[in-house]
């Protein structure tokens, strides 16, 4: 199957979607030769109008009638939340085409492992997958194809997939602008996910719950603001992240918990060179944790 030929189908027209969609028709059928098509579905139908109207989409779809665009696609991103991708699996496992490449875009994804056996046919190949990038507002209208350059993306691949079509994914993604391809575990996915992202967003949204003044940033230099621009949050599907991951997550916070707590002794009864020492280590850590990249070309 070539990049530049084949019909690619998202379902699910947000953010990731629009962004997923945008990418593909600017860095692969942009050129004069492409035979290739974007087929979108989603359940409101304003984003549906833009993106045709942008030159974005070929055909589009509603929910009502996805089970028509499914036939036709070679390669199908359902960007949906978690529980709504398997759901969605279940509901048309007999309308995906013979052969095709299906993935999803979801932040957990041991739950995937668990459930893709008894869900998907033998001819079709599911690629879990996670593209580390986005923004934070909601909806077509603010995705961009620019926010996956020089961006990472997670596959996790499992026994039944096809070296083939790993190879097709990792060669689309790194043609929609990801210059990171990490390759890993389920397990291994959630527990860093858990650390790197879902705890983060449990730390930002705590901090800005502690204010106990509203009007407290009037006197912020950048450093709140940094600390807390993924606490605007979609909090249905972070909602469903957290607890979908929680056994990893609830680890995570319970070692943050104990740094904390550490960090308020040490400054409670004014151990100053513990603390200097402490903040001395914590650089050195972030250093190095700022010089890993796992790469795979």
């Amino acid at each position: 199957m070539d990049l530049k030929n084949a019909t690619y189908g998202i379902v699910g027209l947000g953010i990731m979607g629009g962004s997923i969609a945008k990418s593909i028709r600017q860095n692969i059928l942009s050129q004069a030769d492409s035979a290739g098509k974007i087929l979108v579905c989603n359940r409101s139908t304003a984003c549906l109008s833009q993106s045709i109207a942008e030159g974005v989409s070929n055909i589009v779809y509603t929910s009502d009638n996805v089970s028509k665009m499914l036939p036709e696609c070679d390669v199908v991103f359902i960007c949906l939340y978690p529980h709504a991708t398997l759901d969605f699996l279940k509901e048309h496992r007999d309308h995906f085409k013979s052969g095709a490449i299906v993935t999803d875009i979801s932040g957990v994804k041991g739950i995937f492992e668990k459930a893709l056996p008894e869900i998907l046919r033998p001819d079709v190949d599911f690629i879990i997958g996670h593209p580390m990038a986005g923004g934070e507002k909601e909806g077509y209208a603010n995705s961009d194809a620019k926010f996956f350059v020089n961006h990472n993306y997670i596959l996790c691949p499992q026994d039944f997939n096809k070296e083939e079509n790993l190879d097709f994914m990792r060669s689309l993604v790194a043609e929609m602008g990801f210059t990171r391809i990490t390759e890993t575990t389920c397990d291994t996915h959630d527990y860093k996910i858990g650390f790197t992202s879902q705890l983060c967003h449990v730390i930002a949204s705590a901090l800005v719950e502690s204010a106990e003044d509203p009007e407290i940033t009037a006197f912020g230099g950048g450093s709140f603001e940094d600390l807390t621009r993924i606490a605007m949050i979609n909090a249905p599907l972070w909602t469903e992240l957290f607890i979908s991951n929680k056994e990893k997550l609830v680890n995570h916070i319970e070692n943050f918990e104990k740094q904390m707590e550490k960090l308020k002794n040490f400054i409670s009864e004014e151990k100053s060179e513990e603390l200097k020492e402490m903040l001395s280590h914590t650089r050195e850590q972030r250093l190095k944790m700022g010089s890993i990249r796992t790469v795979r070309k």
